[in-house]
């Protein structure tokens, strides 16, 4: 480990207790550690492994992760800490006597693998987010056959209730699901809110963006008022185009010029990206290199933001979604440079480490806690002791969503909550790092020449007027579904065989339909079929 690394005081008090719990207590071979996502779980977990290693109760660690980026991610700070290799596998292979480190979607590919190290050698198994291992379900399964002899297994999570009310393997639940009933000696709890008042996470402030969409059904007819807050009840829609002109449907829907390809600076997601680059000027007066992070529901408005983005701010936008060969490259470069706004389809919503990010546009298909919660999580990790940032999250009016916000920001002291309210004065220099007035164009100690940003929030009231036709192109009764966070995990690693398939099948009609379906839409219909099968 690096002399110069320090644990922050609550993961010495979890070391301390796991490790009371496995040696001097012995009553069951698994430890929760429930903290708030950007907290330093990793960290906490890689130092308890060390600790083992040194006290020669262990011989082998076995990490399972939701992501291939995260997976990364634990490999290296596994290494910086314990000083140990640890290998990436993502199917069965020979035991060559070295840490391991997998996916969770892998374990069901290496289970007689895992089984024999377990077996032949004390190990401990580190689970990153955890709720992914719900009992029944196949990650699940597969993991209670693979680690069934472990020595030891630490349990990490920031969500420990899934959304589904289904329950993850391991620990005992409440018969309604709501409740975790291990025993305290054997977990450690580390909510959001205290997490705040430690600073080891940054507050939130959640900006509810509103709008109005005004669909004109017919040239002479009158328009359908459309807000986050109303359902329609017009009697000329039938119930399914109801359905497809939900508000939030709306919001997620791509609106372009007449010529169909450049996007309309004057759109909802336009005005909801001018909030997101007013936000990200703010943070960057407390935290120069801070980021934006877009959460898109598929590939098609992850290139129309970026393409916003690109036109408001004259520079590039990282883009990452599972069709994209290098996004994990594009993930780290982005990381570690100074580039403004990454835009992300369920890519960057749970694990992924990318501290300087400050700002959130969230535009996701999963509406579930769980989801928002880790999606939440990529924007408040803490830089260090000095940083005084703020992060924020810009989201459609939508009852949903500002519940799961309203339950956030209760978890913050009164103290922390008036910081919204709070102005900015000072600025630091992102070269010398001392602090200037905000007017200031030149650093007085440095003289290092600030960016001048100027206010793209236009004050007027947000009325978006569409035709049907404009409306349906992409929230249309074909794409408006009910995608559940499983769902769109499981387009991602699924997508490519299916569409192989269809491919090689030659049917005329369901290669054409590849050009229409997203690749949600197939993973849904590949759900209904399975049960009616």
């Amino acid at each position: 480990m690096n002399k110069n690394f320090r644990l922050r005081q609550w993961q010495e008090e979890a070391i301390q207790k796991c490790l009371n719990w496995f040696i001097e207590e012995n009553i069951d071979k698994r430890f929760l550690i429930n903290a708030a996502p950007g907290t330093g779980k990793t960290i906490c977990a890689c130092s308890i492994s060390k600790k083992l290693f040194e006290l020669n109760k262990i011989k082998r660690v076995i990490v399972i992760a939701p992501r291939s980026e995260i997976v990364n991610q634990w490999s290296e700070e596994f290494r910086t800490i314990t000083n140990r290799t640890m290998l990436k596998i993502t199917s069965e292979k020979e035991d060559l006597g070295l840490d391991l480190c997998s996916t969770w979607s892998s374990v069901q590919n290496s289970i007689n693998l895992y089984k024999n190290i377990c077996k032949n050698h004390p190990t401990l198994i580190i689970c990153d987010e955890h709720h992914h291992a719900a009992i029944q379900a196949v990650w699940g399964e597969s993991a209670d056959k693979a680690f069934e002899f472990a020595k030891y297994v630490i349990v990490l999570t920031g969500t420990p209730i899934r959304s589904d009310g289904n329950k993850p393997i391991w620990f005992s639940y409440s018969l309604d699901g709501k409740k975790l009933e291990h025993p305290s000696n054997g977990s450690y709890v580390l909510d959001y809110g205290k997490a705040v008042d430690l600073k080891y996470c940054r507050p939130i402030f959640f900006h509810r963006h509103e709008g109005k969409f005004s669909i004109k059904l017919k040239e002479n007819d009158d328009s359908i008022k459309i807000s986050g807050t109303e359902k329609i009840e017009s009697t000329k829609l039938d119930s399914a185009i109801r359905k497809s002109l939900d508000f939030y449907t709306l919001a997620r829907s791509p609106q372009y010029c007449s010529d169909g390809k450049t996007p309309d600076l004057n759109s909802y997601q336009s005005t909801m990206i001018d909030w997101g680059i007013e936000k990200l000027n703010e943070a960057r007066y407390r935290l120069p290199n801070a980021g934006g992070l877009v959460i898109a529901p598929n590939i098609v408005v992850a290139e129309y933001m970026a393409k916003i983005i690109k036109m408001k701010t004259k520079n590039e936008v990282v883009l990452v979604h599972s069709k994209k060969n290098n996004s994990e490259n594009l993930i780290n470069a982005f990381r570690h440079s100074n580039k403004d706004w990454i835009v992300s389809v369920a890519m960057i919503s749970e694990g992924v480490d990318i501290k300087r990010l400050r700002v959130l546009i969230y535009l996701p298909n999963s509406q579930t806690e769980l989801f928002f919660r880790q999606a939440m999580g990529r924007v408040v990790r803490s830089v260090g002791a000095e940083d005084d940032s703020r992060a924020y999250v810009i989201m459609p009016t939508h009852k949903i969503f500002e519940e799961y916000a309203r339950r956030v920001e209760s978890e913050m002291s009164s103290v922390i909550k008036d910081l919204d309210y709070q102005k900015i004065k000072k600025k630091k220099c992102p070269k010398c790092e001392k602090e200037c007035n905000l007017s200031a164009k030149i650093c007085d100690f440095c003289n290092f020449e600030f960016t001048q940003n100027s206010s793209l929030i236009k004050k007027k009231n947000l009325d978006f007027e569409l035709t049907l036709e404009k409306a349906l192109r992409m929230g249309g009764i074909a794409r408006q579904m009910d995608i559940t966070e499983n769902e769109v995990l499981d387009s991602e690693k699924n997508y490519s065989k299916i569409r192989k398939e269809i491919l090689e099948s030659g049917d005329a009609r369901m290669i054409e339909a590849l050009k229409i379906f997203p690749d949600e839409s197939l993973i849904k219909l590949k759900n209904l079929l399975n049960k009616i099968t």
